[in-house]
């Protein structure tokens, strides 16, 4: 596949997966329509995270950091996935697998962060070493929880739900920023892009997620007295 036809497709399925993600946050939580629009947004987002990825690889000079994202929005998206998923409420191979790669790409993240520290324009690759240790806090972020879940064991059924949404949550904050500010807000015309307005999604998303994910506790808390973990 030409890097042309690899830059359509992974903004199509950016395009996709931004407007899927949004009817599954505001759809009523397991409701058909929730659970149709989610498949959607996992299919689209690991296409356009994984080809991102790849577009990075590939012209690593200009969208190194596009292959970290990527990576990690993969991470996210399959993690919480997954969660949502389990029988038992117990992590197993899959999370160690997972925590052992996030570890990976934090590691990487941070290597490039402080040769952009070291750096005389303190930049590498067009980025300052603040995006690099934006999305090495995320990957830490994801591996402390990763690492808690696996020493603690069995979660209860509130947490599972909420480790489901903050990361899917999150998968779709990378996914609302990489369309409106980072590489797909090529679509949109010069003057809007140099208005500011196209950060408000982000806002709105981060605000989105967190009133879910607070309602989500505090719901399941009082269904569930002392059940949370």
């Amino acid at each position: 596949m030409s890097s042309e036809l690899l830059s359509l497709f992974h903004i199509l399925s950016g395009t996709i997966c931004v407007g899927a993600g949004g009817v599954a946050f505001l759809a009523p939580k397991g409701k058909p329509v929730h659970r149709a629009a989610g498949t959607v947004f996992l299919v689209s987002m690991l296409a356009t995270a994984l080809s991102g990825a790849v577009i990075g690889i590939l012209e690593p000079e200009r969208l190194l950091i596009t292959a970290f994202a990527g990576l990690l929005a993969a991470y996210l998206v399959l993690t919480g996935w997954r969660t949502a998923r389990w029988r038992s409420n117990r992590p197993g191979g899959f999370e160690w697998s997972a925590m052992a790669a996030i570890l990976a790409c934090m590691a990487g993240l941070v290597t490039l962060a402080v040769l952009a520290l070291q750096s005389e324009s303190g930049r590498l690759l067009g980025f300052a070493a603040e995006d690099y240790l934006m999305l090495a806090m995320m990957s830490a972020l994801g591996a402390v929880a990763d690492l808690t879940l696996l020493v603690r064991g069995p979660v209860s059924r509130p947490h599972r739900i909420a480790r489901h949404l903050w990361r899917m949550g999150l998968a779709y904050f990378i996914a609302v920023g990489s369309f409106f500010t980072g590489p797909g807000a090529r679509v949109f015309p010069e003057a809007l892009r140099e208005s500011g307005l196209l950060s408000a999604p982000e806002g709105m998303t981060a605000l989105m997620i967190l009133v879910f994910l607070v309602r989500t506790l505090l719901k399941r808390s009082r269904r569930h007295p002392g059940g949370a973990s």
